[in-house]
């Protein structure tokens, strides 16, 4: 069962009953899902967890699917918190956490709010399902559809990673390749759904990827004795983690299962393409879209956000920051952190510990801090990009049945 009672527009205040099947509000913003949490308080405990499987369903009172037949699972999330000694040794921190997101089916955190949005898909008996990706999450969404026996429309930039592309073949979902930006894929859909009868899961279009990536928060949570870190850094692109975390650690709170000061968050962009970053250097309460985007982080090569306004409000709320950093600094840390920890970041997780690096320098992150930082998906996952980085043969062509849209 579910303790979730309603939809509401954290912009307008509008509210919408569970049962509809909802994307944005009239006014644009995205909807998040609201639980009834005074009974929600005696209806679970910490203690109760013990006894569940370590997934992120553990959390099963905090998700919004009111039938557990209609769970989608693929044994997704509850990854692990590898604390990194020889990275904060290096940086003479008091302590480092990696949450290595790459341990999830998929090989991401796309799969957290996926599962979820796939799963309420079912329960409102969708059937046609479509994604704009620039990576993960069309793999993502690929899967637990198969899963599902729901189909799934993707449409990537042409020049997403191979593996990206392979993986959305594989699970036989129906892929469009497209010349332009994730911005341009998602334009593609919006203009198509009605006719084709798709509904559209892209991020924060729909309120229940959110409840997936707010899972992260509580397994950090949780995995630190039900306490918080002193700062998360979070790659940023469309956003999904940082407003899902900062939505989870309110629930906790309310339930009385954490208690003191919430952690400083921490947007990390690539300076090939950071609105968010812009936005808030300039105190703005919304970010313009981003012109020429060009970074190897694919997940980071995002233009515009639909919940920009809700990313600046987390970090403004947490006093938080922002900074973007080089695609140059990310493949550095790759390697850097390969060595340190035995670990293969991806670029966007590399994107986090170049960050972490900077914030150290300034003095923003004292060395008595407790940081939490991502690996949010597998190196492995972007073979090609590094190989043609560095000269090496990129092993053929992606022989795929696709459409490509100008």
């Amino acid at each position: 069962m579910t303790f979730a009672k309603e939809v509401l527009c954290p912009r307008c205040d509008r509210r919408f009953p569970c049962g509809k099947i909802p994307n944005l509000c009239s006014c644009g913003s995205p909807l998040l899902v609201q639980y009834d949490l005074e009974k929600l308080t005696h209806a679970v405990k910490p203690s109760d967890l013990e006894r569940r499987p370590p997934t992120l369903w553990r959390y099963r009172e905090f998700l919004p699917v009111s039938d557990d037949r209609n769970i989608v699972s693929l044994v997704e999330g509850f990854t692990p918190l590898i604390e990194a000694k020889g990275l904060a040794r290096e940086l003479r921190l008091k302590k480092v956490w990696i949450k290595d997101e790459s341990r999830n089916p998929t090989g991401s955190f796309k799969d957290r709010g996926l599962c979820i949005a796939v799963s309420m898909a079912k329960e409102f008996g969708i059937k046609r399902l479509a994604i704009p990706s620039a990576g993960n999450a069309g793999g993502s969404l690929s899967a637990y559809a198969a899963r599902a026996g729901i189909e799934a429309h993707v449409f990537m930039p042409k020049d997403t990673p191979r593996a990206n592309i392979i993986e959305v073949e594989k699970y036989g979902a129906h892929l469009t390749l497209v010349e332009g930006l994730i911005s341009d894929c998602g334009r593609i859909i919006a203009e198509g759904k009605e006719k084709e009868g798709w509904f559209d899961v892209s991020t924060l279009k729909e309120p229940y990827r959110v409840e997936g990536k707010k899972t992260i928060g509580f397994e950090i949570a949780e995995q630190l004795g039900w306490r918080l870190p002193d700062v998360i850094i979070y790659p940023t692109g469309g956003g999904t983690g940082h407003i899902g975390m900062w939505k989870g650690f309110a629930e906790l709170e309310a339930v009385g299962w954490i208690k003191g000061k919430r952690p400083r968050i921490v947007t990390v962009q690539a300076s090939g393409c950071a609105p968010i970053v812009r936005a808030f250097d300039e105190r703005k309460e919304k970010a313009e879209p981003w012109s020429d985007a060009r970074t190897i982080a694919s997940g980071l090569r995002v233009p515009q956000a639909v919940a920009d306004f809700l990313i600046l409000r987390v970090l403004r709320e947490s006093n938080g920051t922002a900074l973007s950093v080089s695609d140059e600094e990310m493949l550095a840390e790759i390697a850097r952190t390969g060595k340190l920890e035995g670990l293969f970041f991806c670029p966007e997780g590399a994107a986090t510990v170049a960050a972490l690096r900077r914030l150290v320098e300034k003095r923003w992150i004292q060395p008595d801090a407790e940081v939490v930082i991502f690996n949010t998906a597998s190196g492995f996952k972007y073979l090609d990009v590094f190989g043609s980085l560095f000269n090496l043969s990129s092993g053929g062509e992606v022989h795929a049945s696709k459409n490509i849209v100008p």
